[in-house]
């Protein structure tokens, strides 16, 4: 207790800190969670492959990048110096947190910022080294907007953290998220006045300081690029003056939606969805989120013990997950969804509702929708049917049987409509009003929509034209959507050994990955 309470006093006096670096710490091994080992290995030859391809081109834009959290760091910093290869002036600026979730002592904080800086050092040939930490505010008041924007992060960042939708501020956790947005936000938007880059690039910019500096550089009418890594090997999603994890496909749509697949598009994503059916990983796409291969119609009924009454598939999605965030259309939550949901269809018996949790749940330490689920409905009616995350269930065969299903975002709300099945999509989904689902604006429209589809679950089946907008949108959207990019984050050190620099900033590395660093830097996404 009183070794933090020394700490605590020395990280809010001046120079400690630092004098502790050079005396002490640069001559001991570094042994905090905070480690850019990846970086101390590969970043001097890549700085200087970056310098030899920088000589040969002309000069680019003024390129901001800003990451915290080590992981994101060691990226963000290679990513930069691949942009300083192609001529852009870049600045990559950070914050030196090992965790998000949890408080560090400022004393400890300004050590691991020097060691930052101390790594990062060798970059310095080709670009800005610049951390947060190290800028003075103009002031201690950010305008209203951006007060606003840093209660919202932070909600989200609580909501991420605890796996839960309903934040009380006076959580700890929610109130030291509240100080470093607050604090990430001043510093962004002091350092952003000041210098105006052309761009700014952050991963995710939903959460966490990286959303904060969005949130920024959006207030400031600053072009943003933001990204971020999906289930694929070699590719990224990206997106400009929009938050990635919302999944704009809006102008991937309007360009390409009309048309028409051809066998070569069609032949792999027939190849995808016969993997996900069966449980299996399919070329670059590596997650796999159920384990139980598909059993057939047959074992699933006996196994869930139904009947011949038609079936509903509520799909929800794990609670707190990046893809739910702020994604309210006409309920508060996800939740709320849920809950009036399960009321509506306690006196329907005509039907039979089965309420699959999604597997993701398994690798999540949060609240469950089971406890959400039973607390809402008590005892289970005769016609209910819960699927816990682990039940060795293959959701595919649920919607073998399945007559209409419910989703909130879920990615099995498209691939239901890929079969025909009708989808009523209560959040705001990417997929969302394309032409193969029902979307309903109110709670009024949501009701209405289940009487009209139950009312006639035969005529409720999509046409074919519908079917094939569904096989459209998935192939734009698991094909098109994701760029060309030779490295991801959960396989850097592989990737950056597999695509060096050299081959990167090489002629070939242009052919391959050229317009996708061109978007990163501001240049207009094609389709």
């Amino acid at each position: 207790m009183k070794r933090c309470s020394v700490k605590k006093i020395l990280g809010q006096l001046p120079y400690t800190a630092e004098l502790y670096w050079h005396l002490v710490q640069r001559h001991k091994p570094w042994e905090a969670h905070f480690k850019l080992n990846l970086l101390e290995s590969v970043l001097p030859e890549a700085v200087q492959q970056a310098e030899e391809a920088r000589q040969q081109r002309e000069t680019g834009n003024k390129v901001f990048i800003f990451a915290t959290l080590h992981y994101w760091i060691e990226y963000a910093a290679l990513l930069g110096v691949a942009l300083a290869g192609r001529g852009h002036q870049v600045t990559l600026s950070f914050m030196p947190y090992a965790s998000w979730d949890e408080p560090i002592d400022r004393f400890d904080l300004r050590r691991q910022n020097l060691y930052a800086r101390d790594v990062l050092s060798p970059a310095g040939r080709v670009l800005k080294v610049q951390s947060l930490l190290n800028v003075k505010p103009f002031s201690k008041h950010l305008p209203p907007e951006l007060e606003q924007a840093v209660e919202q992060v932070s909600i989200f960042d609580a909501q991420y953290a605890l796996q839960v939708e309903d934040i009380d501020k006076q959580e700890p956790l929610f109130q030291e998220r509240v100080k470093r947005n607050r604090e990430a936000a001043l510093n962004a938007r002091a350092w952003l006045m000041t210098y105006q880059p052309d761009v700014v690039v952050v991963p995710n910019g939903s959460i966490q300081e990286m959303g904060m500096v969005y949130q920024v550089a959006q207030n400031l009418g600053l072009q943003t690029v933001t990204f971020e890594f999906s289930e694929q090997r070699e590719r990224i999603w990206l997106a400009q003056d929009s938050e990635i994890m919302k999944n704009n496909t809006d102008a991937l749509w309007a360009a390409r939606g009309k048309d028409a697949l051809t066998e070569a598009q069609l032949n792999p994503l027939r190849d995808l969805y016969a993997a996900r059916v069966n449980s299996k990983t399919w070329q670059n796409f590596t997650r796999q989120w159920q384990e139980t291969a598909t059993q057939g119609s047959a074992a699933v009924k006996k196994a869930l013990n139904l009947d011949d009454r038609p079936i509903v598939l509520l799909a929800s999605n794990v609670l707190g997950d990046s893809l739910t965030l702020g994604r309210q259309k006409f309920s508060d939550s996800m939740k709320e969804w849920v809950v009036r949901t399960l009321r509506y269809f306690s006196d329907r018996d005509d039907v039979q509702l089965i309420i699959r949790l999604h597997p993701g749940e398994q690798l999540m330490h949060g609240t469950s929708m089971a406890s959400i689920v039973e607390k809402a409905v008590g005892e289970f009616p005769e016609h209910f049917h819960l699927v816990e995350a682990q039940a060795k269930v293959n959701t595919y065969d649920i919607l073998d049987i399945a007559s209409l299903v419910l989703v909130y975002s879920t990615t099995v709300g498209l691939e239901a409509a890929m079969v025909g099945i009708p989808v009523i999509v209560a959040g705001k989904t990417h997929y969302r009003s394309r032409g193969f689902t029902t979307d309903p604006e109110t709670w009024e429209m949501y009701f209405s929509s289940l009487d009209e589809k139950l009312a006639d679950l035969s005529s409720a089946r999509l046409n074919q034209e519908q079917v094939e907008l569904a096989w459209r949108y998935a192939y734009l959207f698991f094909f098109a959507f994701p760029k060309p990019f030779p490295w991801h984050l959960l396989d850097l050190k592989k990737d950056i050994h597999t695509y060096p620099m050299v081959y990167v900033l090489s002629d070939e590395g242009e052919q391959k990955y050229g317009q996708t660093f061109d978007a990163l830097t501001g240049v207009p996404l094609t389709w």
